[in-house]
């Protein structure tokens, strides 16, 4: 095995639930306050995944009062607590950039799978 791998594989978390591009994700982030820690959720879309092994991270977007905000998360982070998946996406694109040009529901309606299995 090579050397990098094996030392990787000590840090890789495997409670990570599949997610991809399109879907709807809660990550809740340890947020260290004073003498304890704190959850905070951070819940949006998932624009884009990169990286493969330790180095494997993701973007998620919300809009906050009107206000977009992107955050990277590192997928295999000692601060990431929980990833939960809320709502699942079908998407045709494995980057979600032109979301940042759309407004209101628009920017966050994505059409999930069930809908168009239940439609078809």
């Amino acid at each position: 095995m090579d050397k990098m791998k094996l030392v990787e594989s000590e840090y890789i978390k495997k409670d990570i639930p599949a997610f991809n591009v399109g879907d709807t994700v809660r990550v809740m982030v340890r947020i260290p306050e004073a003498d304890k820690v704190r959850l905070h959720p951070f819940e949006g879309v998932v624009i884009a995944k990169r990286g493969s092994g330790i180095k494997e991270n993701f973007t998620v977007r919300k809009v906050s009062y009107g206000e977009g905000i992107e955050r990277v998360f590192p997928v295999h982070s000692p601060s990431i607590d929980t990833i939960e998946v809320i709502r699942s996406g079908r998407v045709k694109r494995a980057k979600l950039y032109y979301l940042r040009g759309k407004v209101g529901k628009r920017a966050t309606k994505i059409d999930s799978e069930e809908t168009k299995s239940q439609s078809s």
